[in-house]
């Protein structure tokens, strides 16, 4: 079983893709956003490459608990991703990702062009990877 894990940003989409035994996440693309039809499209056809068994999207709940914005986005673009593809789509709270992942770059000395090319792919395996987490550790979940 393959997971796919999926960093919504409003200029690009971070895609992440577990090992068949759910145990890591590895980035593998940054999509360039071009329209919510196109964007998943693009994500269905990497579905069918990586052999993908269920999706995950980073939902992006405000601190306080609330949903804002761009987490109503992303509910929107999960809705709609689910509309096209015969897979499980899941979402994970995905606060202060991209936030953990600059940071972990920044102390590895990663340039910030370097970053700005990589933070998206990394968000994504960091949602992954919290949701394979959560699934080994709470099999019921």
């Amino acid at each position: 079983m393959k997971i796919m894990g999926i960093d919504l940003g409003s200029k690009t989409i971070g895609i992440a893709i577990s090992d068949e035994m759910c145990w890591t996440a590895q980035g593998i693309k940054v999509i360039k956003r071009v329209g919510i039809n196109r964007d998943i499209e693009e994500i269905i056809k990497l579905v069918g490459e990586y052999s993908v068994d269920e999706i995950v999207v980073g939902l992006p709940i405000n601190m306080n608990g609330t949903m804002g914005q761009q987490a109503e986005k992303a509910l929107d673009f999960v809705e709609r991703l689910k509309d096209k593809i015969a897979i499980p789509v899941n979402t994970w709270d995905e606060r202060l990702s991209t936030v953990a992942v600059t940071r972990v770059l920044i102390e590895g000395n990663v340039k910030r062009e370097k970053r700005k090319e990589v933070v998206d792919k990394m968000a994504a395996v960091y949602i992954l990877q919290g949701y394979l987490d959560s699934k080994r550790f709470n099999p019921k979940s």
